[in-house]
């Protein structure tokens, strides 16, 4: 039997060699897997170019997956570390990579990503139409818009960033509710800029189904950007997002009728007690896409520390139903993030993913920290380095203040409470001086 898509093949009773991977890395039957995934409930970007990836599903009852943003600016273009940048992030975890790259030759930089990355790849194709057509954003046409999204599908990428939701009506909206941060979407911007210099309707709106012919025929998953996401906590949950969400609803009903697969992208700046509004929110107005949500951050004022606000809020998410945590490192809003800067965003969203994991009951979720409780009730040190989310660091510390005793750490030393417990139940003298 065909099919196109690894939704249509879900709808169809079909199980896809990439749908039974995602499914053993979930500790999950390919039929369990398959019904979320005719649902439209769990995607598997997986583009048919893309031949070294190894897939996985993105899907709010799985465990949360983690994106990591990359790419060259004018400012900074070493390529070469851009692809040690994702050789790391691969080896540390991260489940997808996207290409942010903003200047140079960006065709070469994507193939070779397609060539040598084996998780999913995006790409958000807006950015890259006026560096491959070389022209001002007011002279570029819909068509031109249509054919870099083409050609970034027919390059291998398994998902897409399009800012379908904003619309002619939305320059109303921002004109007269004077957001406090306007919009913060890189992409977003672009499109409304073009659509106010030229007085077009929003290409990625007027000209939706073309694009979705596009994604059916390489089966890229359309990730529907929100261009009007707050940029700070003082635009959360605002008329602009909310409108613009229920536009993503409408948009992921008209790709489902197409045997698109679609996921939904949240919000970046939000106070912790909107959080699980928001995310049970979008579930019901887009009907169970997996929600795709950068932090969200939940405070403004720790630049060089965003990491942390995000992790904070992607726990929160996570634990709520999103699917997929973009990360967001030290360098956010201040710079394009280094080496360093990438591990450290990448060990804080996969804590948070993995604390809403826990949160949520994903299957397995808890038996790494079941063997981590077993291991420090042993004062097994080495048990305790193997299953940490970051082993290197974990030896750092005990190695740079190492104890008299090997049973302690520094800090406690023989007043340890797991070493007095452990004689004391075992009937041995419980010496502490």
């Amino acid at each position: 039997m065909k099919y196109t898509t690894q939704f249509e093949a879900a709808r169809l009773g079909i199980i896809t060699n990439e749908l039974e991977i995602a499914a053993q890395k979930e500790q999950m039957t390919p039929s369990e897997l398959q019904e979320l995934v005719a649902k439209g409930s769990v995607v598997i970007p997986a583009n048919r170019r893309h031949k070294r990836l190894s897939p996985v599903g993105i899907g709010s009852m799985l465990t949360t997956k983690i994106n990591v943003n990359l790419g060259v600016s004018k400012d900074l273009k070493d390529y070469d570390m851009e692809m040690e940048k994702v050789r790391v992030a691969v080896e540390m975890g991260a489940h997808a990579i996207m290409d942010l790259s903003s200047h140079g030759d960006t065709r070469e930089f994507r193939r070779m990503l397609i060539r040598d990355c084996p998780v999913a790849v995006g790409t958000v194709p807006v950015y890259d139409s006026v560096i491959h057509f070389k022209r001002p954003l007011d002279e570029l046409t819909a068509k031109d818009f249509l054919a870099v999204v083409r050609s970034h599908a027919e390059d291998g990428v398994d998902f897409v960033t399009l800012h379908c939701g904003l619309t002619r009506k939305t320059i109303t909206q921002i004109k007269a509710n004077k957001r406090l941060m306007n919009i913060v979407s890189r992409g977003g911007s672009l499109v409304f800029a073009w659509m106010c210099m030229t007085g077009e309707e929003n290409p990625f709106y007027e000209y939706y189904d073309e694009l979705l012919e596009i994604c059916r025929e390489h089966d890229v998953t359309i990730s529907l950007g929100d261009a009007c996401r707050p940029g700070c906590i003082e635009d959360a949950s605002d008329q602009c997002q909310i409108e613009e969400l229920v536009r993503l609803g409408e948009l992921t009903d008209r790709a489902r009728a197409r045997d698109v697969q679609v996921m939904v992208e949240g919000p970046g700046h939000m106070p912790l007690d909107q959080i699980a509004a928001n995310m049970k929110l979008q579930q019901t107005i887009c009907k169970g896409a997996p929600f795709y949500v950068l932090g969200p951050l939940v405070t403004d004022i720790a630049p060089g520390y965003d990491h942390i606000t995000s992790a904070i809020g992607g726990a929160a998410a996570a634990a709520a139903g999103a699917a997929f945590l973009c990360y967001v490192t030290p360098a956010e809003h201040l710079a394009l993030p280094d080496l360093d800067d990438m591990k450290e965003g990448i060990i804080a969203s996969k804590i948070a993913a993995h604390a809403g994991d826990i949160a949520k009951g994903v299957r397995g979720a808890r038996d790494a920290d079941r063997r981590m409780g077993e291991a420090r009730r042993a004062l097994d040190w080495d048990a305790q380095f193997s299953i940490a989310i970051d082993e290197e660091k974990a030896r750092r510390y005990r190695a740079k203040a190492a104890p008299a005793e090997e049973d302690t750490c520094s800090m406690c030393g023989k007043f340890c409470a797991i070493r007095s417990m452990n004689k004391a139940l075992a009937g041995d003298y419980v010496d502490v001086l």
